[in-house]
């Protein structure tokens, strides 16, 4: 497998750039362009919420973000490294070590611990089990579960289970967290608490958080907000951070 691509880093420079990114599914009569000439710059250490209606493009933004889809025009660039030159493999060393993912369903392994959970992103890299299971432990204390490395999926609240997948997704200390709908599972208060963990983690370590939401109230904790109509941008809008309680 070839080895994977060294990010260069600057401060003039976004850590994620779109330029001119179109999306194409399909041929001749059935084909349909999900995104049209995009372009987005995302600075390292932002909180980005991307809206927008179905079919609007937001998802498949966060497929090419996310490296798990690749644009049919333009260029991709993550700190200076033209991501849609890579193949395949390189893309998948690429979210392996540098992207965190979170979605609405927790995907977690349901006969399995918490930390056996956090750990598996580690076992795919090799990692010694000492190594695994300390990072799989301070992991879960940065997202307030200390104590609760034990308990099975089935032993857990909704809010604790997206603690958990969180907790996976930070393990590896990734550069991007990529959050897609990560509250569409949990009641109103539950969703809060993930929300305020997430703004913690941008804020106190670092971690640039990109998040698709449906909910002008979950998009409320972010810093910058953007929304795709029929394939493009409509609007892309700063906002003052939303204090966590």
């Amino acid at each position: 497998m070839s080895a994977a691509p060294t990010p260069t880093s600057s401060s003039l420079e976004p850590l994620i750039e779109f330029r001119g990114i179109s999306k194409t599914y399909g041929q001749g009569q059935a084909a349909f362009l999900a995104l049209s000439g995009i372009h987005l710059g995302i600075r390292q250490g932002e909180f980005l919420a991307i809206m927008g209606p179905s079919g609007s493009g937001k998802s498949t933004a966060m497929n090419i973000l996310g490296c798990l889809d690749a644009p049919s025009e333009g260029e991709f660039l993550f700190q200076g490294v033209h991501v849609e030159r890579l193949g395949r493999n390189q893309r998948a060393l690429l979210r392996r070590h540098y992207l965190g993912f979170v979605f609405q369903g927790f995907n977690l392994l349901a006969r399995t611990s918490a930390q056996e959970n956090v750990e598996l992103p580690l076992l795919y890299r090799g990692e010694s089990a000492l190594k695994r299971h300390t990072a799989a432990r301070e992991a879960l204390a940065r997202v307030g579960l200390s104590g609760w490395e034990r308990h099975t999926p089935a032993e857990l609240s909704g809010g604790q289970q997206q603690r958990v997948a969180i907790a996976r997704a930070i393990v590896t200390q990734p550069l991007v967290l990529l959050a897609d709908e990560p509250t569409g599972n949990l009641d109103s208060h539950r969703s809060h608490e993930i929300m305020e963990l997430l703004v913690q983690l941008n804020r106190e370590q670092g971690i640039t958080v990109l998040m698709v939401t449906h909910e002008p109230d979950m998009a409320s904790y972010a810093s910058r907000i953007v929304h795709f109509v029929d394939g493009e941008i409509a609007s892309d809008t700063e906002q003052e951070v939303r204090t966590c309680s």
